[in-house]
């Protein structure tokens, strides 16, 4: 058989080749659409709700009765209990009490927690109250005047590693124990907002601090939009058609209010929140085990193996799950891992560049789960700004804005730590002579060299370095 008679003829073939070709184009581009939609989940799905974010929308529930020693000790703690290093009159006074206190937590009996496992909100509950219960016992203990590590009784130590362990973070107060999860409802008939939340606990009775948190969870709230935002974008079928690509620009010009929002937001805590009270009544109490540095003592949790090996840094700002959220839907690079301009500096190479996937493991496992599977996104709002001219703008608008929010950070932080380290607590009301004030003074500052943030690490280095990766996704300089 001649084959060449048989083929028709050749604009008629290849008009059927190019049809079958773009055929089997569309067709691998709509597999992979759906295969985008198959993997995406819904945000409940890792615990983050539609309208409160990362808060639960309801408060948590008191623990069973069979656990209520822990809830009456963190009650009987709340405002109650004085840092062991303050030798004020006032903390003096309160000394024998706390000394009553952590006798009795550790004579307590270790408590099952398997029953807790089927409520996630009982489990969120025990991790909030023992920590809360852990960081009072620690830090009401005067200094011993040996270089030794603080010892936390097993009827604490064990009960929170074993919660800590089924909630899949760290067995130390954190973010969420401090803002996600210390507050009840004012009016339990409306939903939770931040003009509708009382925070419930308070290591020093100040209003000072519950501005501090009530600033930390208006930020959260506002953020529940962005979240909204990353949601939609990740939604899209695709972001080539003119309707799509609308949408992105418009977002993005939205984003970027946002983050400024917060950026005042953060700014709002001057005014509230006094410095010299947050640096010396507050701050002390959110100290970790590393908080010294890496060659101070630390704390060891009895009765569990290798607490040595435990994530136990304080809370921080860097634990916010809004904020990382935000740096991976813009495609931050805090590890310094992609080549972009301008190159990093020396100091930003000293940083701790592991520092914000750390924060991670001092969030709820969900949350760690939903950052794992925003960061498992096969599009990147950046990539598709790079190929979209119409987009470019509008992603670096939003870039240039968290980097804004960045140096507002650092502004507070300058203030309210690295300018108070070099302070004395004289200024605070209550603190009697000046011989009491050297003693106060030199416990905080001994041995501490640069000064650091409540998980231990160069504050201004790191925050610097953060600021300075965010910069660098911007799309005009690369």
């Amino acid at each position: 058989m001649d084959i060449v008679n048989v083929l028709p003829t050749p604009p008629l073939f290849f008009r059927l080749f190019f049809k079958l070709a773009l055929s089997l184009f569309n067709s691998t581009i709509n597999i992979n659409h759906r295969t985008l939609v198959t993997h995406r989940r819904a945000p409940s799905s890792f615990d983050v709700d539609s309208r409160t974010g990362f808060f639960p929308p309801q408060p948590l529930p008191k623990l069973p009765s069979i656990y209520s020693l822990w809830e009456d000790a963190l009650r009987d703690a709340s405002e109650k209990l004085g840092l062991g290093e303050d030798e004020s009159e006032e903390a003096l006074a309160r000394r024998s009490y706390g000394e009553q206190w952590r006798t009795d937590i550790a004579s307590w009996p270790v408590l099952d927690t398997e029953v807790l496992f089927k409520d996630l909100r009982l489990c969120q509950r025990a991790h909030m109250v023992l920590t809360w219960l852990t960081s009072f016992y620690v830090h009401s203990m005067p200094p011993s005047g040996k270089d030794a590590p603080a010892r936390v009784p097993k009827s604490l130590a064990i009960p929170l590693v074993q919660v800590s362990r089924h909630l899949g973070f760290a067995p130390v107060l954190t973010f969420a124990d401090t803002v996600l999860w210390n507050w009840e409802l004012i009016n339990p008939e409306k939903p939770l907002s931040i003009d509708n939340m009382r925070f419930l606990n308070s290591f020093s009775g100040t209003d000072d601090e519950k501005n501090f948190y009530q600033t930390s969870a208006t930020a959260e709230l506002r953020g529940v939009e962005m979240l909204r935002i990353i949601d939609d974008f990740t939604s899209l079928p695709n972001v080539t058609d003119l309707t799509s690509i609308s949408k992105v620009a418009r977002d993005l010009t939205r984003l970027a209010g946002i983050i400024d929002g917060i950026s005042e937001v953060i700014q709002s805590v001057r005014p509230i929140c006094d410095p010299h009270v947050f640096y010396w009544d507050i701050r002390p109490w959110f100290e970790g085990s590393d908080a010294k540095g890496p060659n101070g003592p630390g704390w060891i949790y009895e009765g569990v193996d290798d607490s040595d090996l435990l994530d136990l840094s304080g809370p921080s700002a860097g634990q916010s799950s809004v904020m990382h959220a935000l740096d991976i839907f813009l495609d931050v690079d805090h590890k310094l891992r992609q080549r972009r301009y301008p190159a990093p500096s020396v100091e930003n190479k000293r940083a701790d560049l592991g520092f914000m996937e750390r924060m991670r493991r001092y969030m709820p496992g969900k949350h760690q789960e939903y950052l794992a599977h925003l960061g498992a996104t096969p599009r990147s709002v950046r990539e598709v700004a790079q190929s979209t001219p119409a987009l470019r703008e509008p992603y670096d608008n939003a870039v240039m804005a968290l980097k804004r929010l960045r140096d507002s950070h650092i502004r507070i932080a300058c203030l309210y730590v690295v300018t108070m380290s070099r302070s004395t607590p004289g200024a605070r009301g209550g603190c009697p002579a000046s011989a009491m004030i050297d003693r106060l003074h030199a416990a905080r500052t001994s041995g501490k060299g640069p000064v650091r943030g409540t998980g231990g690490n160069e504050l201004s280095v790191l925050l610097k370095a953060g600021r300075d990766a965010t910069k660098r996704a911007v799309l005009k300089t690369n």
